[in-house]
């Protein structure tokens, strides 16, 4: 293989994953607002798992932001407000919701593992599987393929659109 060639390959790579690591950055500011959202609604019985998931998607997301940095690009800001995909009004929703923001992130770390390679392979694959126990936790039930949205009884987007 030619030296143009390898760069080449090397730098499709690199953006890949960076485009990746972008998606990611946006999940997570994402479920950051959501879980705000969620810790106004959940009962006191289940506050503590929500500020726990509010606190590791908090880690992540700034985890996130090094590794867009560390691959020169500049990472995307958090909206300032993001629109929800049902009324979180109770209790209940607010549990629906926080299993959604899980299912959600789980998608987007599931295309950055595809995009990553070694120990940034290895951290998006921690990401995901913590994600996805999350979302067991909240929902009560597992999926058989988290994170991959064709293989998921419900498909869902990657995460709560901006407004």
């Amino acid at each position: 293989m030619s030296e143009t060639k390898r760069t080449k390959e090397t730098k499709a790579a690199r953006e890949a994953q960076l485009k990746a690591l972008q998606a990611a950055l946006g999940a997570e500011h994402a479920v950051v607002y959501g879980y705000g959202v969620v810790g106004g609604k959940i009962s006191e019985a289940r506050r503590d798992a929500a500020r726990a998931a509010y606190d590791a998607h908090r880690a992540r997301r700034d985890e996130l932001t090094r590794a867009v940095r560390d691959l020169g690009g500049k990472p995307d800001a958090s909206a300032a407000a993001y629109a929800l995909p049902f009324a979180v009004k109770d209790p209940d929703t607010a549990v629906r919701f926080a299993a959604e923001l899980e299912e959600r992130v789980a998608g987007v770390y599931s295309d950055l593992v595809r995009a990553s390679t070694g120990d940034a392979r290895r951290r998006a694959a921690e990401a995901l599987r913590e994600a996805a126990v999350r979302a067991v936790r909240w929902r009560g039930e597992s999926v058989a393929f988290p994170g991959l949205a064709e293989r998921a009884a419900t498909p869902s987007a990657s995460a709560p659109s901006q407004t």
